[in-house]
């Protein structure tokens, strides 16, 4: 590297650490390093703190996802050392700003654990980021991996849980009520990795089963921002339903467009399985009323339970960052708490006792209800919402009957 290019990367490095700064995301925590921050236990221990790291985008194309990942991680650690820790211990956290850059990702999680020596991490919003950095973590690290993100399914690595919804989860009551509440001929425009290719696969497969029709099926990079072809095709194909598996930024232009062509307003339906609270935010609430969603907690769900979670993270972090579902904030809320029963009753933080305990963990209330690993799978059982933007807002129109479950690595 030369002087130029390393003068360069100290003026990124400080220049994202100043916008971190600014935006309260890293109040009260340590620097230790290019994008490296650590938070302590308040007081004094007479225990070696138990580490936990966590991997998220703070910086890049998807912060709007791993900022609340790392504060609601934040809240459950500082939670869990107010009650005495575990096993007697403290919780360090340590916090690795993956930047939405699987390469620098990769380095930052062998710091974790080589470095560091965490004994458990969690993180990684994108499918393609968590395939980026598992081998490191799993393999190489000999570390246990939670990822918190809904995502395609098909991950069955051993010691790497996936505490999100899965494809089951999310479209095999969603689809069926997309037809009956939109029409039968569905159209998948998609961004081009691996988590709309494979939920794209699954998603065909019951809406043909259902009665319904894929009219058409494309793939653009995650920053495209001319849609016009693909909204033609639509408009003139007579599409129903536009399931949606683009994100930011394209995914933007692409509503946008949607609603100037009058797609809504000729009768259309939107649906997109990762749209919450926080993606509502990405466009303006006209350009999206009536969209549908499927996921596993929106604030609508109205529990007492989670409007207590809700409070005390607004209360914390204010409301430009929501804690949300599809941005992967409930999944990191339910791995850290089904991790710290593992490790209460494995009675230690060594990665083998942990998972078999991890095995059969259960959390009796949690956002958007109780949940529960199901033996053997590494995938969590849980009760799945339907809901549907209005005026800027969700509105829950369906709820799952019981814990729904993965149908993952059985």
């Amino acid at each position: 590297m030369s002087q130029r290019d390393e003068v360069a990367g100290r003026v990124r490095s400080y220049e994202r650490r100043l916008f971190l700064q600014r935006a309260g995301v890293l109040a009260g925590m340590t620097a230790a390093g290019a994008g490296t921050w650590i938070l302590n236990p308040r007081g004094a221990w007479a225990a070696a703190p138990i580490k936990v790291g966590i991997a998220t985008d703070l910086t890049g194309p998807i912060s709007w996802g791993g900022i609340p990942n790392s504060q609601v991680a934040r809240m459950v650690i500082d939670e869990m050392n107010a009650a005495g820790g575990l096993l007697g211990r403290p919780l360090q956290m340590i916090l690795k700003d993956t930047a939405t850059n699987e390469q620098l990702a990769v380095t930052r999680v062998r710091e974790l654990v080589q470095k560091d020596r965490v004994d458990v991490v969690l993180g990684g919003i994108t499918s393609s980021m968590r395939n980026a950095i598992k081998d490191t973590i799993v393999h190489r690290g000999r570390t246990l991996y939670i990822y918190p993100q809904l995502y395609e399914g098909l991950e069955c690595t051993k010691y790497l849980y996936c505490t999100g919804p899965t494809p089951a989860q999310q479209c095999d009551t969603f689809i069926p009520w997309l037809i009956r509440n939109g029409g039968k001929k569905f159209y998948l425009p998609s961004a081009d990795y691996v988590w709309p290719h494979v939920l794209n696969k699954y998603a065909r497969k019951v809406i043909e089963s259902h009665g319904g029709e894929v009219v058409g099926e494309e793939y653009f990079p995650v920053d495209h921002n001319d849609y016009s072809a693909t909204v033609n095709k639509i408009m003139s194909s007579g599409v129903n339903v536009v399931f949606n598996t683009t994100i930011p930024p394209g995914v933007a232009a692409l509503f946008k467009q949607l609603y100037e062509a009058g797609f809504s307003k000729k009768g259309g339906r939107l649906a997109c399985v990762y749209y919450d609270e926080n993606a509502l935010n990405i466009t303006p609430a006209h350009e999206i009323e009536g969209l549908a969603s499927c996921l596993d907690y929106f604030k609508a769900v109205n529990d007492p339970f989670g409007n207590q979670v809700q409070d005390k993270y607004t209360r914390l972090y204010g409301t430009k960052n929501p804690l949300t579902a599809g941005s992967a904030a409930t999944g990191m809320w339910r791995g850290l708490n089904l991790w710290a029963e593992a490790v209460k009753g494995a009675k230690s933080v060594r990665r083998d006792a942990v998972s078999e305990a991890l095995d059969h963990a259960r959390l009796a209330d949690g956002l958007g209800g109780p949940c529960e690993v199901v033996p053997g799978t590494m995938h969590v059982r849980m009760n799945m919402y339907t809901a549907v933007a209005r005026k800027g807002t969700y509105e829950i129109v369906e709820k799952s009957k019981g814990l729904v479950d993965p149908r993952e690595c059985l």
